[in-house]
């Protein structure tokens, strides 16, 4: 509940009793002793209630720039709250999410001035570009944290749900600036440390190891950009702290798009499709599960069914309608892209783990597959896939092994494929006694070997535990 405290001149007294009676709103009003002659009038509302209350106070001819104060209101007691909800209060009914004046607010509110927005992303794309290079996770989660990209991405499907088709245009529109923002930080810091010395220009940044994480989509990403979406919807419809969320829809975006820039900067092509792909599947699965959460919230309007309502032949309904075929097929090619990459990722893991777990290599333990991002043949490159195991150091060779990966998987999907196979060596010492048992425990053994064989003479079994044998 909200308690909206007003100033009501003397003059405007008999109009806005008149609007708040009409419109059954239980209200308070109280003699001022100010200097101004009036009275102060307190009006306890449901929370999205406040604008509609104060817009019919304005109607009944209160003036819009009157001594006004809204408040939170931990306790109440209005008789009529149910009526005024549903007859305010537009939004799902019930406490599991708020009015749309305060969904829009809150979303609103979760982004910066344009000046502050576009410094953040290019700060966030420049410490996670260190973090990267620094194959450090800390320091990528600092870079999460500044980013600003919360707001932008979860306004789309906000405005969506609610109709506002500007929140919608200005959301995909600061997306995009955002995202051009920190490619450019990125790449400016990579060529930056490059130049510079402090990285060498040699190095083979695919080897990094927080580098080859976010060069290419998979499952477990798509999931990660997922429940980000749902729960920034959650974060937003509720009064849940947004910010954790924030951070949820940052991991699927900052990381990404500084593996770009680094990509580009090292001249990786594969790395830098991979890389792309997954920034835009993050993006387009963060705006459509948000959608969908609030959906499933009770927020049930529609962006489209607005504009076929208000259809019309104008640059404005064009933007839109230009906007929209855009993301349209933007969800399509992500989808395709990322469908045909996992696809083939799953297949190159079962491929491996069936080599691997033949007879011929028992000795060796599979510790973890690495696909580069598979393009299709698009840039009629040889997709790389590179296999860690481990072994005894005195186990054998194992020289074919790459071979026969390569040859199973390109027979298995039909693309040209290079496959590295990465040895962890390790040396195992076994004890040449048993680990002395504790008194007690031996006893308690051997009672009960005891107790058992006599339990076999008196019914006749002849399974007797021998005293040195296991029973």
């Amino acid at each position: 509940m909200r308690l909206i405290q007003i100033h009501v001149p003397n003059d405007d007294l008999p109009a806005v009793r008149g609007a708040l009676s009409e419109g059954d709103v239980d209200h308070v009003l109280v003699d001022e002793a100010g200097p101004d002659e009036g009275v102060l009038a307190q009006i306890p509302v449901p929370s999205g209630a406040v604008d509609a209350v104060l817009e019919t106070l304005y109607d009944a001819g209160l003036d819009e720039s009157t001594y006004t104060v809204v408040t939170d209101a931990d306790r109440t007691t209005v008789s009529n709250v149910d009526e005024l909800t549903e007859r305010y209060v537009e939004g799902p009914r019930g406490s599991a999410a708020i009015s749309h004046p305060e969904i829009r607010e809150r979303a609103s509110d979760l982004k910066p001035e344009t000046a502050t927005y576009i410094a953040f992303a290019a700060l966030s794309a420049i410490v996670a570009v260190g973090g990267l290079l620094l194959n450090s996770a800390i320091v990528i989660v600092g870079a999460m944290v500044i980013a600003p990209f919360a707001g932008s991405t979860l306004s789309a499907s906000v405005g969506a749900v609610i109709s506002d088709r500007e929140m919608v245009v200005d959301s995909f529109t600061s997306q995009a600036v955002g995202l051009v923002i920190a490619l450019g930080g990125a790449v400016l810091m990579g060529v930056t440390l490059q130049r510079t010395g402090f990285v060498p220009a040699s190095l083979v940044v695919s080897r990094i190891d927080q580098v080859a994480a976010f060069a290419t989509p998979n499952l477990l990403t798509l999931i990660i950009a997922v429940a980000a979406g749902f729960a920034g919807a959650l974060a937003l419809a509720t009064d849940l702290p947004v910010s954790i969320a924030g951070v949820a829809v940052a991991a699927a975006i900052v990381p990404a798009a500084a593996t770009a820039g680094i990509s580009i900067v090292w001249g990786q092509p594969l790395m830098l499709a991979g890389a792309v792909v997954l920034l835009l599947m993050n993006i387009v699965f963060i705006n459509l599960a948000a959608y969908i959460g609030l959906v499933s919230l009770g927020y049930r309007s529609s962006i489209l069914g607005s504009l076929r309502e208000n259809v019309s032949v104008s640059a404005r309904t064009g933007a839109y309608a230009l906007i929209l075929v855009v993301f349209l097929v933007l969800v399509v090619v992500t989808v395709a892209a990322t469908s045909q990459h996992i696809a083939f990722e799953r297949a190159v893991n079962e491929d491996v783990e069936s080599v691997i777990g033949s007879d011929q290599y028992a000795s060796l333990e599979l510790i973890s597959v690495e696909t580069g991002y598979s393009d299709g043949n698009l840039f009629g490159r040889a997709e790389s896939v590179t296999v860690t195991v481990s072994r005894s150091s005195s186990d054998a060779e194992y020289e074919a092994l790459a071979e026969r990966l390569r040859t199973r998987i390109t027979e298995d999907t039909g693309r040209p494929v290079t496959v590295s196979v990465r040895f962890v060596d390790y040396q195992q010492s076994t004890p040449t006694t048993t680990a002395a048992q504790p008194e007690l425990f031996t006893r308690l053994v051997q009672e009960l070997r005891e107790l058992r064989a006599a339990l076999g003479r008196a019914f006749g079994s002849a399974a007797v535990c021998p005293s040195t044998g296991a029973c």
